[in-house]
């Protein structure tokens, strides 16, 4: 589905992002560094007609219920939306525990959903996350620079195009890429990775799983209130456009830092990941207008039925 299929109020913009942050503690499971990185999103996003920090606050305290969110929505379409993108917060880090299937069973029923009516939705999620990094065996990259350069723009334009889709799956699909990414990047240089070890490599440099999905999400919503959004990397960019220009420089960064870590032995302390991630960001804010044409071109390219194949073949 569309993540705006028709203009939402700002009740319902206030509603659908509530959702959001109670899927995304729905496990309570969220490290200090994601919890931090959505504060810092809602606190970023929040203006005095549409208080969202006030919102993660009132959620966070248990003064805000899954019904009396669900209760602001009446539309069809604003209930499904609704319930898409809490799928997608909730798998972005994996699979789904108990704790977050029982979420979304209780906010089925709270919006009233039939059953019937979400389960593809939740099938391409579920098989989106459990796609192997390494099955099907993608083609195998030898460590030289320009391969692995060409690697890593191909993922930024790809995952920038994604951003621009208005589908909640197409956004969702961007952290299985990323990782698929790195993987190929540690392979050439003769490791073996697991999803474990990057998940964990996300979350050294700064990038959050749920987080990232989180943004996504409530910037599309919000619409331009992005100033303080992303550090600043965006200046006045607003909605799909600073999404699809986030996901560009995010991707670019990362496999920049993945190859940077993975060719010197593993030998990068945290504190350089962190500061070779940072001087990436920049690069890739000065490179991403460069191939706007080909991120908006990949975007016509795709759709969105045709994601968990694209997930394999990267």
């Amino acid at each position: 589905m569309s993540i705006q299929p028709q203009p939402l109020s700002e009740q319902e913009k206030k509603a659908i992002v509530s959702v959001c942050i109670l899927a995304a503690f729905a496990d309570w499971n969220q490290d200090e560094v994601e919890r931090a990185q959505i504060e810092r999103i809602v606190n970023g996003f929040s203006e005095p007609h549409l208080d969202l920090a006030s919102t993660y606050q009132d959620v966070l305290g248990g003064k805000l219920s899954l019904a009396q969110v669900a209760a602001q929505l009446q539309t069809p379409q604003t209930k499904a939306l609704t319930y898409e993108m809490a799928v997608c917060v909730c798998h972005a880090d994996g699979l789904l525990k108990d704790p977050e299937r029982q979420f979304l069973t209780d906010l089925r029923q709270a919006l009233q959903l039939d059953p019937s009516a979400v389960d593809s939705h939740h099938q391409t999620a579920h098989a989106i996350v459990e796609q192997p990094l390494a099955s099907p065996a993608p083609p195998v990259i030898d460590a030289n620079h320009q391969e692995l350069d060409q690697l890593i723009l191909n993922a930024a334009i790809l995952n920038g195009a994604l951003e621009i889709m208005p589908h909640s799956l197409a956004t969702m699909a961007i952290i299985p890429l990323q990782m698929r990414m790195v993987y190929r990047i540690g392979k050439s240089y003769g490791y073996e990775l697991d999803a474990g070890h990057i998940k964990d490599f996300l979350g050294t440099v700064g990038i959050g799983l749920t987080s990232q999905v989180f943004e996504s999400f409530t910037r599309r919503l919000v619409g331009g209130l992005t100033r303080t959004v992303a550090g600043g990397l965006l200046g006045g960019l607003a909605g799909q456009a600073a999404g699809s220009a986030v996901a560009f420089a995010t991707t670019y960064a990362l496999g920049q830092v993945a190859k940077k870590y993975y060719s010197s032995a593993r030998t990068l302390t945290t504190a350089q990941l962190k500061e070779v991630f940072s001087s990436m960001l920049n690069e890739a804010r000065s490179l991403q207008g460069r191939y706007s044409g080909q991120i908006a071109q990949k975007s016509r390219q795709v759709n969105v039925t045709e994601l968990l194949p694209l997930v394999r073949q990267q």
